[in-house]
């Protein structure tokens, strides 16, 4: 599916969902995508870079999470390495109709789940690859 600027024109806000585990692994790619969204005027909310929950406060975490991205105009699933929790915040945008933006990279496996639900999907061979294509994606 191709989606230009014009259909992103009214995003304020993007929930970037990723494995807390996966986090630091991904430097470059997150930084490519918030650059690049904060210069297009879309603010990125990085979940796990805000919010710390122990193991007994699963029902805070997911509702904290469910509040957020209803706060979303889109959300970007980081899924270069499988997560559950971010396949049920996927889910949560589907079902609400937030648009989603699902990100892997092209070695991965895919999640077939994800990329079911998602508005688009960039499939990207290295962080330098991803930022282009999301220049493409977000100022074409």
């Amino acid at each position: 599916m191709f989606i230009s600027m014009n259909n992103f024109l009214s995003i304020k806000r993007a929930y970037l969902a990723i494995s807390l585990s996966n986090r630091p692994k991904l430097e470059e790619e997150l930084g490519h995508i918030q650059s690049i969204l904060k210069e297009t005027g879309i603010e990125v909310f990085i979940f796990v870079d805000h919010y710390h929950f122990s193991k007994e406060q699963e029902k805070e975490m997911m509702q904290t999470a469910f509040r957020e991205i209803d706060r979303s105009d889109l959300l970007i699933a980081e899924l270069s390495k499988k997560a559950i929790g971010v396949g049920v915040e996927v889910g949560y945008a589907h079902a609400k109709g937030i648009p989603v933006l699902y990100l892997r990279q092209e070695l991965s496996e895919p999640s077939t789940t994800v990329a079911g639900s998602s508005t688009y999907q960039i499939v990207y061979q290295n962080p330098k690859d991803l930022k282009q294509q999301l220049d493409f994606l977000f100022r074409s």
